[in-house]
């Protein structure tokens, strides 16, 4: 690395949020190489060779997680190519889709699947659309899961499995990919084990096997992205935000007094404020939802509480635990009334 080289890369990183959001995608100097996401996607390579795999995708750097149709390979956002961007994506979605290492790990096994049945074209085998659907299905603005299906696997958060018969599939390879996970127990019982069975027969099948489609073509990489950072998680945000009608007055009014009496006490507004990070982290965890879109509708729950003129007028415990209950229940409405979180 040359010194102006380097110079310019203490620039970027030392800029402050605001000025950094102004840059171009296209224009940050990004490498997976030396990045702590190499050693992931090595740690991938070697998953697949352990199975006996030859076949490595491609990988690049771009907006989102994704893997174009027909190509043997996939997209890694930009961020988990360095420290500074993943702060910044934390502050602008309240989470890092990637950042840990297991979560990270189970995202590149489940594009992975996406890559090795374009590698091996497998969505046009007959088997492959008896169990998992046709691949043709156009994908859906949004989903409404069942989380208490049996028929389909649980790798990524949010029944993502359910989400279309591609993404069945590479869920289902993603399970069967995971070292030690102990599919066979895991699932039995379940008609999802069928699923994982005929992955553990095609993938015994394709051992050691070159896939017919090597193409190393990339889509959308980061260097030929216009938008600003700014203009990036703008958009991003309106994808995780919600639009539908709710109505918590009622619910608040049974956790909060509107007793004028009242008044005096703390106001439900604030100790929501407080609670929010807590909040957010408990239900996203239950549930799976991300946590911009949770937090959106705690933002609104907050909003109401203060035009309201709501306070406390029972323990902090029960009201926490009260709250609790009423985000969980109005975040899986988010879930039944569909949920925008496709496609990786």
């Amino acid at each position: 690395m040359t010194r102006k080289s380097r110079s310019r890369i203490r620039r970027w990183t030392q800029l402050r949020d605001d000025e950094l959001l102004s840059l171009r995608l296209g224009d940050l100097p990004l490498r997976i190489a030396g990045a702590t996401l190499e050693r992931r996607i090595k740690k991938l390579y070697q998953e697949l060779e352990d199975r006996g795999l030859r076949f490595r995708p491609h990988v690049w750097l771009s907006s989102e997680w994704f893997t174009p149709d027909g190509i043997p390979g996939f997209a890694i956002p930009f961020y988990l190519a360095h420290p500074r961007l993943i702060k910044i994506e934390r502050k602008q979605m309240l989470e890092v889709e990637g950042g840990a290492e297991d979560e990270c790990m189970r995202i590149l096994r489940h594009e992975a699947g996406h890559a090795i049945s374009n590698a091996f074209r497998l969505h046009f085998r007959k088997r492959w659309r008896e169990l998992f659907g046709l691949f043709s299905t156009p994908y859906p603005e949004s989903y409404a899961p069942k989380p208490d299906s049996r028929h389909f696997v649980l790798n990524l958060s949010a029944w993502y499995a359910q989400a279309h018969p591609a993404e069945d599939f590479a869920e289902t390879f993603a399970v069967w990919l995971k070292p030690g996970s102990k599919w066979a127990a895991a699932y039995n019982g379940w008609p999802a084990l069928e699923k994982i069975e005929y992955v553990d027969e095609v993938m015994k099948k394709l051992a050691g096997r070159t896939p017919p489609n090597r193409v190393k073509k990339t889509v959308e990489p980061l260097s030929s992205l216009d938008l600003t950072l700014r203009q990036h998680y703008r958009r991003k945000r309106a994808n995780y935000s919600i639009n539908w009608p709710a109505f918590y007055d009622s619910h608040l009014r049974r956790i909060f007094s509107a007793n004028p009496r009242h008044a005096g006490r703390r106001s439900a507004a604030q100790f929501l404020r407080r609670l929010r990070p807590e909040l957010r982290n408990l239900v996203a965890e239950v549930t799976g939802i991300h946590h911009y879109t949770i937090d959106h509708v705690l933002r609104y729950i907050i909003v109401r509480s203060r035009r309201l003129r709501l306070c406390l007028d029972t323990s902090e415990q029960l009201a926490r635990q009260k709250v609790l209950v009423m985000l969980t229940a109005h975040t899986m409405n988010v879930v039944h009334s569909g949920y925008h979180r496709i496609a990786l």
